[in-house]
């Protein structure tokens, strides 16, 4: 490969942390999407993971993020997503969570996580973590001097099977100290789909450490706001896609 071509693959391979779309949607909800991507920055090779596994549901929640840019379209919402791995720095783990930076994915051993020195975990935090925080937060802050309402949704999605166990909800809800908003979005689903499986605090509950995003830029600000997980095989294909964007178009509003 040619010296130039270096560069340009090097250029093309760097990205913000932090993505935001739509800054300016006047819609009252704002979209964060914390496991958007599978991307691995230069710099950390493929985390000693085969090209299989890097595209597999420990790297990233396949489907959210194109949920959410259609659903973000729909509403005229503001959208911010993360660009690189939760495998590199999970953004929706506390700094002190034991699964920050996760040395095994469900039974997937992740090799280059396995010793991670706090010099390398205080970096990765630095450089990926915080910054899109940073991004989520001065949204909310410049919405706020706006005098704009801002209740936040946070897509996800998740593996229709975990540990061998297989998962029946298509979308489930999790909500925090405040249930309010999430009970109200649970009652809109089962109203427009009354035979749909919804989950309540499925699969998974604040309480297990998957609510860092937010408690952090929702509850502790006082916000309306509810965190939505997908079974990630109703949106691999756009025909899923839209339903579900549509669907939670509907609900929302």
């Amino acid at each position: 490969m040619a010296k130039d071509d270096v560069h340009t693959e090097f250029a093309a391979s760097l990205r913000p942390p932090a993505l935001s779309f739509n800054r300016a949607g006047a819609s009252r909800f704002v979209i964060v999407c914390d496991h958007a991507s599978n991307h691995i920055p230069v710099g950390y090779g493929t985390l000693g993971l085969t090209a299989i596994e890097r595209l597999m549901h420990i790297a990233w929640d396949p489907g959210a993020l194109a949920v959410s840019k259609r659903l973000a379209d729909m509403l005229d919402a503001p959208l911010v997503q993360s660009t690189t791995s939760r495998l590199l720095v999970d953004p929706n783990r506390d700094h002190d969570a034991r699964d920050l930076i996760p040395a095994i994915s469900e039974a997937t051993p992740i090799p280059v996580n396995a010793h991670v020195s706090a010099a390398d975990r205080a970096a990765r935090i630095a450089r990926f973590h915080t910054p899109y925080h940073q991004a989520i937060t001065e949204l909310l802050d410049a919405r706020a001097a706006q005098g704009i309402e801002s209740i936040l949704v946070a897509m996800h999605s998740f593996t229709p099977v975990y540990h061998g166990e297989q998962r029946p909800w298509p979308v489930g809800l999790i909500h925090g100290g405040d249930e309010t908003f999430t009970r109200t979005l649970f009652d809109a689903l089962k109203a427009d789909a009354p035979d749909m499986n919804v989950g309540w605090n499925e699969p998974y509950a604040a309480r297990q450490g998957i609510y860092y995003t937010m408690d952090k830029h929702a509850d502790q600000r006082g916000l309306h706001g509810t965190m939505v997980e997908i079974r990630h095989d109703e949106i691999l294909e756009p025909l899923g896609v839209n339903r579900w964007a549509e669907r939670m178009a509907r609900c929302l509003t």
